[in-house]
């Protein structure tokens, strides 16, 4: 890409807010169509602000567009903490590999072996659920988050009276319970948050000690991840950290934007537990998920188990779209694939991704839940543009 180019696209965002930390003119040439997919967030879908880190041939560059905040206009920052989401299922997954590499437990554990008498009722039988079925979404056991009153009160307007309700692993379980399985363990994939409600219990039952705390031991301080955290019923982010902004709702983006915005930013993560609470950095996301696929975490043979992926029902247009254990592979339209997760909760959109042996990295946050689909665009500008 020319010098011209890369001006022209920058000047084509102009009213956006764009603050860049990068270390040379290079990595800007580089990472300017992803710099412009950043500012079409802000301006075309309303996001206040897109944060971004990557790591490629050993350079790591730093952007960000909108602001932090929309009240004082502070601009986003790199060392800004924010709400993970579903990328926490990478890190439970983590441990319970590792747990298995100590022979503590067999990934082809029925769920029953270890949380006796818990799944169960509606056809529910943790005896034909294995630990293996819960990391890569073959249960077939319901959502939690699907239930209808869950709904009501955690994932529309009512949420701003019930942001501070805390909620066990047990009483999410049970929801989902009310259930029958959407079909025979095995038998095909579908998204749950419960299965990793429900692994986390699994590591609990093992350990004797919470999930948080064998995160916390067993991947975040070897890997040096001081900013990363798992709340419990905490409501505030560490700072430094922006504001997370919603307008409960999650459908097409041109339909939702007459909606007010609200501030988020406080909630009770508990409504998410081993499914979603974490918080963390985009520098810590990538430290973990390159330490991760590089054999620092999980010995050879639990790494394998991890990347050995199903087919989701997520599959457009002739890619591939796959799940392992904790862990996605996602093919590009440009035929690139990339490993990671992606994490949602309110008020942020997060996503990491990394080729197969972690040399190209990137990490993306949104302090905005309505424009599920960003993710993926930023994805495709980072690792599909010419000379990336």
């Amino acid at each position: 890409m020319s010098l011209r180019t890369a001006v022209a696209l920058v000047l084509a965002a102009a009213a956006v807010v764009v603050v860049s930390v990068h270390s040379s003119t290079a990595a800007d040439l580089r990472h300017a169509p992803t710099r412009e997919a950043m500012a079409d967030l802000v301006e075309r879908e309303r996001v206040p602000g897109v944060l971004a880190r990557a790591e490629d041939d050993g350079e790591v560059w730093h952007d960000a567009a909108g602001v932090a905040d929309r009240t004082t206009g502070r601009e986003r920052r790199p060392a800004d903490r924010f709400r993970i989401g579903s990328i926490t299922k990478t890190f439970v997954a983590t441990v319970l590999l590792q747990l298995e590499a100590e022979g503590r437990l067999d990934l082809d554990d029925p769920v029953a072996v270890h949380l006796p008498g818990v799944v169960r009722g509606h056809g529910n039988d943790g005896r034909r659920v294995t630990v293996r079925r819960l990391l890569n979404h073959t249960s077939g056991i319901h959502d939690f988050t699907h239930d209808p009153a869950f709904r009501d009160r955690y994932l529309g307007d009512r949420f701003l009276d019930h942001r501070f309700d805390t909620r066990t692993a047990r009483e999410l379980v049970r929801i989902a319970m009310r259930y029958p399985p959407a079909f025979r363990p095995g038998a095909r994939w579908a998204y749950s948050n419960t299965n990793y409600v429900l692994a986390g219990m699994v590591v609990e039952a093992v350990t004797g000690s919470s999930y948080a705390r064998q995160i916390e031991q067993r991947v975040l301080v070897p890997l040096g991840l001081r900013h990363t955290t798992l709340p419990g019923t905490a409501a505030t982010l560490p700072r430094p950290h922006g504001r997370a902004y919603s307008t409960f709702y999650r459908g097409r983006p041109d339909e939702g934007r007459g909606r007010p915005v609200r501030d988020v930013t406080a909630l009770d993560p508990s409504v998410a537990g081993a499914s979603g609470e974490m918080i963390s950095t985009a520098g810590d996301l990538l430290t973990f998920f390159r330490a991760l696929l590089g054999g620092r975490l999980l010995p050879a043979e639990q790494l394998a188990q991890m990347t050995d992926t199903v087919p989701t029902s997520g599959s457009l247009q002739g890619r591939s779209d796959r799940y392992g254990l904790g862990i996605r592979a996602r093919e590009l339209p440009c035929g690139t694939t990339v490993w990671g997760h992606a994490g949602d909760i309110h008020g942020s959109l997060s996503t990491v991704a990394a080729t197969r042996d972690g040399g190209h990295a990137t990490a993306f946050n949104l302090n905005a839940d309505w424009a599920p689909h960003g993710t993926g665009a930023l994805l495709e500008a980072e690792f599909c543009a010419d000379g990336s």
